[in-house]
């Protein structure tokens, strides 16, 4: 009999990808979520899985070997206290991915911004290649609509996140740091504690493996100095390691040259549009590379990606105007969108409608926030998703970041507080015009917006 899993908090993005990896390992997945009615849970239904909805001890099988919970679940919750009660191991989600992780070749893709785009590009090129990895992205690839798989061969290609230092779990041989700055205000107090636990995980690394960072980084050098395993560097200028050279535009993407120290390496051309994602398909290639990928199969596999779900998603259209999905949610992200969207748009009107994330992140990083929305031309701000956190403030706090990006904003351009979903969708309905472009962008629920339009 195969080995039986419950998975508590199943239709978050990264419990879906493991959810995903065991099934496709032979697995028997159960799971249960507050969330059970939205797409995720629908996916995984599709594929035959038991995803409850809600949290009772009733929804822990009888069956159950182990029982793996996300980070939103308290110990308190129903099904961990029935699971207690029998016996049975609890395991978080990074626990989990670890124990998975220790059996295998590990690839931990980490950073503040572009884990889940790198991962996806890297675990996508090396199944085109041959390699069968196994995989957890903590999004949904759009070619194939699946975040995590099993793969043939010993490789586990894994998106790593420092929220409370969940990636100390992990024993990679192999990984990336895409970038460090503030971020996860409920766990991390300043930049130097961020700084710290990327300086833990990259101690922690096997000492024969390889640590890739990027070169232009002053806290992903300070972090990648504690690593006994090698160290090589990526970035956009000559005397790195790996780095891009002659970086243009294409007509869905960019193109650039790929350098290893001095030697030419390929041309890569990459189908998704950003400057970001320059630097995610750099250091996916580089990765690719340092693992053995011969170049030609990296340049192929890079120029077959489509994306994945929730990043700069073309969702549709309504009466005309284009509909953008993006998960967006700090600064840098924030500002990359929209200029990634200036760029593929033109003189078109951008309306950005952005739902902050958490209390503590919003107001951290507040004066980032206000200079972030230069590139729209229309902002509606919501309160804010204040995920994990019991903080009364939401839409307070919404509400004065709209007016201070509303005072920021030069010329015809103009920001708006808007108190719930629903007035946001008939604001839309009222002023959106044909040729206009719209992005919904954030990580909570703003989603529902697009639903609203495109169903």
């Amino acid at each position: 009999m195969p080995p039986a899993a419950h998975l508590v908090g199943i239709c978050g993005s990264g419990m879906q990808a493991l959810a995903e990896l065991l099934v496709g390992m032979g697995w028997r997945v159960s799971g249960s979520d507050q969330s059970a009615g939205t797409n995720m849970s629908t996916v995984l239904k599709q594929r035959g899985l038991c995803v409850h909805q809600g949290h009772e001890g009733a929804h822990l099988p009888a069956e159950a070997d182990v029982l793996v919970y996300s980070q939103a679940i308290p110990m308190g919750n129903a099904e961990r206290v029935g699971a207690a009660g029998r016996g049975i191991p609890q395991w978080s989600y990074s626990e989990m991915l670890g124990r998975l992780m220790a059996e295998r070749t590990g690839v931990s893709i980490a950073g503040t911004h572009g884990k889940s785009t790198t991962t996806a590009m890297l675990a996508s090129l090396l199944q085109s290649a041959g390699w069968s990895p196994s995989a957890v992205v903590g999004a949904q690839l759009l070619d194939g609509a699946v975040s995590g798989w099993a793969g043939d061969s010993d490789l586990l290609v894994v998106e790593s996140c420092e929220y409370r230092r969940s990636f100390l779990d992990l024993s990679p041989k192999y990984a990336v740091i895409t970038g460090i700055e503030s971020d996860h205000f409920d766990c991390y107090e300043s930049l130097d504690e961020v700084t710290e636990a990327f300086g833990e995980f990259a101690a922690a690394m096997d000492p024969d493996g390889l640590l890739l960072v990027r070169g232009d980084c002053t806290a992903t050098r300070s972090a990648a100095a504690r690593s006994t395993a090698e160290v090589r560097t990526f970035g956009r200028r000559p005397g790195l390691d790996w780095w891009a050279d002659d970086v243009c535009r294409t007509r869905t993407g960019s193109r650039f040259r790929l350098f290893f120290r001095d030697e030419f390496q390929s041309e890569i051309s990459v189908p998704v549009p950003g400057r970001h994602n320059v630097d995610n398909a750099l250091a996916a290639a580089a990765i690719a590379g340092e693992l053995g990928v011969d170049v030609r199969q990296v340049r192929e596999g890079l120029h077959a990606f489509a994306g994945i779900r929730r990043r700069f998603q073309r969702v549709g259209s309504w009466r005309g105007a284009t509909v953008i999905d993006d998960y967006a949610h700090h600064p840098t992200a924030v500002r990359a969108t929209l200029e990634t969207a200036r760029e593929v748009f033109g003189g078109r009107r951008i309306w950005c409608a952005f739902q902050p994330h958490q209390v503590s992140r919003t107001v951290a990083l507040f004066e980032e926030f206000v200079d972030a929305f230069e590139m729209a031309d229309e902002v509606l701000v919501l309160p804010v998703f204040a995920a994990r956190e019991d903080d009364q403030r939401p839409m307070r706090v919404g509400d004065e970041l709209a007016r201070r990006v509303g005072e920021h904003l030069t010329g015809q351009r103009r920001c708006r507080f808007s108190p719930s979903l629903d007035r946001l969708v008939e604001t839309l309905d009222d002023e959106l015009q044909t040729e206009d472009v719209l992005i919904t962008m954030g990580a909570g629920d703003i989603d529902r917006v697009q639903h609203e339009f495109t169903r």
